[in-house]
């Protein structure tokens, strides 16, 4: 495929609105590789009955109050924390093609290469209270969240000492103390369960009065969900509601190995949001600090009560779909191109040119990191597997039904379970 970005026509004019407030847009810039500021939906005046007006998430990067006279959007500090953040993301991610590829892992891992920018971009800026609600490529938003990267990698290995349990595996990331719902494996079955949590803490803080209660959600998915029937509704349920929710598209522009711009009507998915009443914006996800700009105006909303928005982020992922993918669909022009825009990359040279960082520090933060990664995968191979009386825990609410026996003790411990022949 060319990199010539395409250019989309501007959306055909549309009809008043009941109260005569015309809906009006921003003129689009390119969509492919785009290194323009943000794209973004200005304000936007809903019909007679709400009477509000949508207040746009702005050209964040553009318009930021400057922090001093250097217009610097993070200190030195908040630098070396995404830095590290980053590099852990990728490190950690390298590691899990080894260890898959030695027969560590099994399954379908999904790795997060080349899209570290809206990991930490967002995550990075949230309280321990507020939640994250994954997809099947999880691992990174749950060390981004605090996980630490031995329980991420334990439950890669399938171990009891994993976050799950090692009961969940690469998909399927949890942690109760760190607020990581979890990763989901089908696509967009996660959004429901993030609109979910969201509702609780809108609940607690308005019908409980709860008023310390000011917890926000995050949804990651792609653009393959964006076409799925439950992102529609359940942005019509945040927007109706108000709900503290931010719905994050990780838009790699590839779903499997179906483009993007092949499967959707309107590729700029960050236009399904004003639909629906709630901020749409556009941002270049490979760059962490323009993601984070976006990021810390859409959670300051949904913390104010001032509703959802949705955040579309074009990043790229470096890898195949998932390890068992050989990636012979994707151009090899359009792989370079992405590979060119690295995001640590990105972030490395805006800390030096601004002189927020050194090479030494840099160096010891990855040195710092490959050791946690290492002794993660020392601990990982020598924790036990997870006791076959843990197979059927969890799976039934009457604790004398069909996974325990009257004698008290697991079905599955009876060698005649797994071969099919136990009375039950």
């Amino acid at each position: 495929m060319s990199l010539s970005a395409p250019k989309f026509a501007h959306p055909l004019p549309l009809h008043h609105r009941s109260n005569g407030s015309p809906m009006s847009f921003h003129s689009f810039t390119p969509f492919l590789g785009s290194t323009q500021k943000l794209r973004f939906i200005t304000s936007v005046k809903l019909n007679a009955r709400s009477n509000s007006t949508v207040v746009s998430v702005s050209d964040a990067v553009k318009s930021k109050n400057p922090k001093s006279a250097t217009n610097l959007l993070i200190t030195k500090e908040e630098g070396l924390v995404l830095y590290e953040d980053m590099i852990l993301g990728r490190f950690f991610e390298d590691m899990c093609a080894q260890m898959y590829y030695r027969g560590k892992m099994f399954g379908f891992v999904h790795l997060y290469n080349g899209q570290e920018a809206v990991s930490t971009g967002f995550i990075k800026l949230l309280k321990k209270e507020d939640s994250v609600v994954s997809t099947y490529r999880d691992h990174v938003h749950s060390l981004s969240k605090g996980v630490p990267a031995r329980a991420v990698m334990s439950e890669l290995f399938g171990k009891a000492t994993g976050c799950s349990r090692g009961q969940g595996g690469s998909m399927h990331m949890f942690s109760k103390e760190h607020n990581v719902i979890g990763g989901f494996a089908f696509i967009a079955e996660g959004i429901p369960i993030a609109t979910g949590a969201a509702f609780s803490s809108k609940y607690r803080r308005e019908v409980l009065k709860e008023a310390d209660c000011d917890h926000v959600t995050l949804a990651f998915f792609g653009d393959g969900t964006c076409n799925n029937g439950q992102f529609y509704e359940c942005l019509n349920m945040a927007a109706l509601w108000k709900l503290p929710i931010v719905f994050v598209v990780e838009n790699n522009l590839w779903a499997i190995g179906m483009s993007h711009l092949r499967s959707t009507s309107d590729p700029q998915i960050w236009k399904k949001g004003p639909a629906f009443g709630m901020p749409g914006v556009h941002v270049d996800g490979m760059d962490v600090l323009k993601v984070r700009e976006v990021a810390k105006e859409a959670i300051g909303r949904a913390r104010r009560g001032e509703g959802p928005t949705l955040v579309e982020c074009e990043t790229y992922r470096f890898r195949g779909h998932s390890l068992a993918d050989p990636d012979e669909l994707r151009d090899p022009a359009e792989k370079a191109h992405y590979a060119d825009r690295d995001p640590i990359s990105a972030l490395k040279k805006y800390l030096f040119k601004n002189k927020l960082a050194s090479e030494q520090e840099l160096k010891a933060i990855e040195k710092k990191i490959e050791e946690v990664v290492e002794e993660a995968v020392v601990f990982a191979d020598e924790s036990p597997h997870p006791p076959r009386s843990q197979l059927l825990e969890n799976v039934f609410a009457d604790p004398k039904g069909f996974g325990i026996g009257p004698d008290g003790k697991y079905r599955c411990e009876d060698p005649k379970f797994t071969e099919g022949t136990a009375h039950v």
